[in-house]
């Protein structure tokens, strides 16, 4: 053969490798989790974006019982529903609580009907990837199209011939919360602004604006408004003809305000037509949504922006690259790791503009200004994933967390776009900062950090924080008086955050603040009841909360030592001082079979955070390492799935995501604030991270294993080529090696 035919053999090989080569991004399937109160949607988004186009089908009796206005719904999408009503444009993924959901757009055609149950419609051919979305409107024969940029949702409709309309209904949303004004600025363009606001229906005062300009690439040959009026009883509603109904004012150009309302655009075409939409956001002004929408898509057409979505984020998803193993592991894999890169998400403009906490006065960052941080579940796994991949995001993330310190005097518990909703428990935050820093990113104002973290820990009156911290400081607990409900699992939550506190004091050399912060971090002990081996709650006297069922708790069920749990979902919630909990218990074997229980009398819950490290605990104990690895294998197989209903329950913002793509790696931060991993099978043959070295010494950190159908448990761990003595292993240690190999058997 002669040596040009060699070359082309060789270049066709090649390029049939590179082709087969499949990307990061092809593995994410964006439906997973949109079932089984997932509470993902399959809408396309950016990178942490501030706006995401989600199909919205969680309206309405055809719905049901998946309907939002008739059970406690956090999400604008099921999978298994069928009626849609729209496309809204600001959503939240994988939250407990129902907020946002609002600015939706509905293509339609025919006469112009502006009643959302009138105009939904059953949809077909639903395609959902990576920064693109596409179904088709079966009553109207549409087909629509999305995808977004960070602060801009961009939508494709194509039309059959004939009149067509486009709605902009601000009266539908996910929530409740009501107020909205529209005005059309011109045959091409809509503004306005819709209240938002009441997370999880708490603070309404507290309710926000969000700002949008709506830009279409046809002109409409007719345009206007809709009102729709409360339902008025009594004598002077007798005088009212459009009691209760919409009311359509076409060629009105002046703002409109009200609850039910929205803007339209109609078009007669000729023939089969496709017009683009465009939906700038902004939660500073309308002016600022225009520009958000300028800078990002003016000069950019639909398939751009969706090339463009996509190259960037195979950019962030391809910092992990997985081989070997089985398919269906990447499917999971990468889309676990797609839906740790949604939240937290942007709240500054494109010129840094962004709303104060709680007065929304425009204040300005150069860094991107991040929200939406749910870190009573996010402390746990998400910010340590950001910190070994992502760590330039992770130092934003502090910044942030330091901005609203200043901003509001606190530190962050569950801010929601510059709101703090004080959901859930504990003093999360400086876990989160701790945990950053002491992983050796310190490009944020630490001592501030400290002080806030302190203030939170030390100031009795007026905390909102930590309530009930008088009882905690003086009793060393909380008791039944203290609060109705979770007296012993938010002591627990402090007591982690004065571990957080006193290790990043150590860091610092404040020596008298590690000892003092220490000491309060293991009051839990108090709480530890030997009949029953677990924690039990105390009564403001000093004795045992009586008669007591440490079972009762489970499935939501109020009681009034745990929140959202019970004591075999936090018991074991103490990783900072596990070997401590190991002697109360009675010694390592005592504490391997208690540990054990609660898998085998069904207590595990794996969609819920304080028992979510529990199978990474058996490894506390030698000998015991292989139950780790067949209970975190057993999980992944049985919660995490290729399919709608492939995620354990509630994502949480990215909690349950970031406890697969640790736990598929083989490594896992197992107590926060911690520089710690703990160690177990990985699901690939070869896992290669690379490092920022802005922040780390090495380009990469691979991972290997020789994992088959029969080798699955591990036999022996090397790091730099020298065997690894059990299976813990410090941060430093591991950004600072190249290699880390299993040696696998069965």
């Amino acid at each position: 053969m002669s040596l040009k035919h060699t070359s082309l053999l060789l270049l066709a090989v090649f390029s049939l490798g590179a082709f087969a080569q499949k990307q990061p991004v092809e593995y994410v399937n964006p439906f997973i989790g949109t079932s089984n109160f997932g509470t993902t949607n399959p809408g396309p988004i950016a990178v942490r974006g501030m706006v995401s186009v989600s199909p919205f089908n969680v309206a309405g009796a055809k719905n049901l019982p998946l309907e939002k206005d008739s059970r406690w719904l956090s999400t604008p999408y099921v999978q298994e529903n069928t009626f849609l009503t729209g496309f809204s444009h600001v959503n939240l993924s994988g939250v407990g609580c129902p907020e946002l959901g609002v600015i939706l757009a509905m293509p339609t055609t025919g006469d112009l009907e502006v009643e959302h149950l009138e105009y939904g419609t059953t949809y077909s051919n639903e395609v959902s990837k990576v920064g693109y979305y596409s179904n088709t409107l079966d009553n109207y024969d549409i087909k629509v199209e999305a995808t977004a940029t960070t602060r801009v949702g961009v939508s494709k409709y194509l039309f059959p011939r004939g009149d067509a309309n486009i709605l902009i209904n601000l009266g539908l949303g996910l929530t409740n919360e009501q107020g909205a004004s529209v005005r059309v600025v011109s045959p091409t363009e809509l503004e306005g602004v819709r209240s938002v606001g009441s997370f999880c229906y708490y603070k309404p005062e507290e309710a926000y604006p969000v700002y949008f300009v709506v830009q279409f690439s046809q002109p409409a040959v007719e345009f206007g408004v809709w009102k729709k009026p409360t339902t008025y009883k009594g004598a002077e509603a007798e005088w009212m003809g459009y009691n209760g109904t919409s009311r359509i004012m076409p060629g009105y150009t002046k703002e409109v305000v009200g609850d039910s309302i929205g803007g339209y655009m109609r078009y007669r075409f000729k023939e089969p037509t496709v017009v683009e939409m465009k939906v700038g956001v902004s939660y500073v002004s309308i002016e600022n949504a225009r520009e958000n929408l300028e800078k990002e898509t003016a000069t950019r057409s639909f398939d751009q922006i969706l090339a463009e979505a996509k190259e960037n984020w195979n950019k962030y998803l391809s910092k992990i690259e997985v081989e070997g193993g089985q398919e269906e592991d990447k499917v999971k894999f990468y889309t676990a790791l797609y839906h740790t890169l949604i939240h937290p998400s942007t709240l500054n403009d494109f010129n840094g503009d962004y709303p104060k906490m709680k007065t929304r006065e425009t204040l300005k960052t150069k860094d991107t200004r991040y929200t939406v941080f749910s870190l009573w579940d996010t402390y746990r796994n998400l910010h340590q994933l950001m910190s070994l991949v992502y760590p330039r995001q992770q130092s934003d993330m502090v910044k942030s967390m330091l901005q609203i310190y200043d901003e509001s005097g606190w530190l962050p518990k569950w801010e929601l776009n510059a709101t703090e909703t004080t959901t859930m428990v504990g003093d999360p935050a400086g876990i989160a900062i701790a945990d950053t820093y002491l992983k050796g990113i310190r490009d944020f104002d630490v001592e501030k950090a400290y002080s806030a973290m302190v203030k939170s820990a030390d100031q009795i009156d007026g905390n909102p924080l930590r309530p009930g911290l008088k009882d905690y400081l003086e009793k060393g607990y909380l008791t039944t008086k203290t609060t109705n409900s979770g007296s012993v699992s938010t002591t627990q939550e402090y007591n982690i955050s004065d571990y957080a506190i006193a290790q990043l004091a150590k860091a610092l050399d404040k020596k008298e603040d590690f000892k003092r912060f220490s000491k309060r971090s293991i009051s839990y002990r108090n709480l530890f009841d030997k009949e029953f081996n677990l924690l039990r709650p105390k009564n403001d006297d000093g004795s045992w909360l009586t008669p007591y069922n440490p079972e009762s708790g489970a499935n939501f069920e109020k009681n009034l030592g745990f929140i959202e749990g019970n004591a075999w979902q936090y018991s074991f919630m103490v990783t900072h001082d596990t070997k401590g909990l190991i002697r109360l218990m009675g010694g390592a074997k005592t504490f391997i079979s208690r540990l054990q229980d609660v898998f085998d009398k069904g207590q595990y819950d794996m969609a819920n955070e304080p028992d979510i490290a529990y199978p990474y605990l058996f490894n506390y104990v030698k000998g015991e390492e292989r139950r780790t690895q067949k209970m975190v294998s057993d999980l992944l197989n049985e919660y995490y799935k290729n399919a709608p209903d492939g995620l354990p329950g509630n994502d949480d913002t990215g909690t349950m995501s970031a406890w697969a793509v640790f736990s598929m790696m083989g490594i896992y931060p197992i107590s926060p604030a911690n520089p710690l991993y703990t160690l177990t099978t990985p699901k690939f043959n070869k896992i290669t991270i690379h490092l920022d070295t802005d922040y780390y010494q090495q380009e990469k950190l691979i991972i290997t294993s020789n994992i088959s159908e029969e080798n699955q448990f591990i036999d022996n761990i090397s790091i730099q080529g020298k065997p690894q003595k059990g299976y813990f292993i410090s941060h430093e240690e591991l950004v600072n090696s190249k290699f880390l190999e299993f040696k696998l058997n069965n």
